[in-house]
């Protein structure tokens, strides 16, 4: 397989991401608002710093289900910004919020 030069440079987490992922057709609404979800805390940031939290992003955001998201409130909010492991911005996670909805 070739591999662009950004992947092999940054580490596994980059090759699994451009072997498994990157370029490839999602037609699916939790991974795409996933991958919303993801782009938006990458917003001024290193892509590999968001793909080392995506995890903590799983399980914050339930599996990135977007009706789940939707219901989210203030309470929800202050638990995000409180939560080690994902980008604790007050815009980034009301903006994810506002995407669901």
């Amino acid at each position: 397989m070739h591999r662009y030069p950004w992947s092999e440079q940054n580490g596994e987490l980059y090759i699994k991401y451009h072997d498994e992922e990157w370029g490839v057709p999602v037609h699916d609404d939790i991974k795409h608002f996933e991958f919303l979800v993801l782009e938006i805390n990458q917003a001024g940031l290193n892509w590999k710093i968001v793909l080392t939290k995506r995890d903590n992003y799983r399980k914050t955001y339930d599996d990135f289900d977007p009706i789940t998201v939707t219901k989210y409130d203030e309470e929800n909010v202050t638990q995000l910004l409180n939560t080690a492991g994902i980008i604790r911005n007050r815009r980034k996670i009301e903006a994810s919020i506002q995407n669901a909805r």
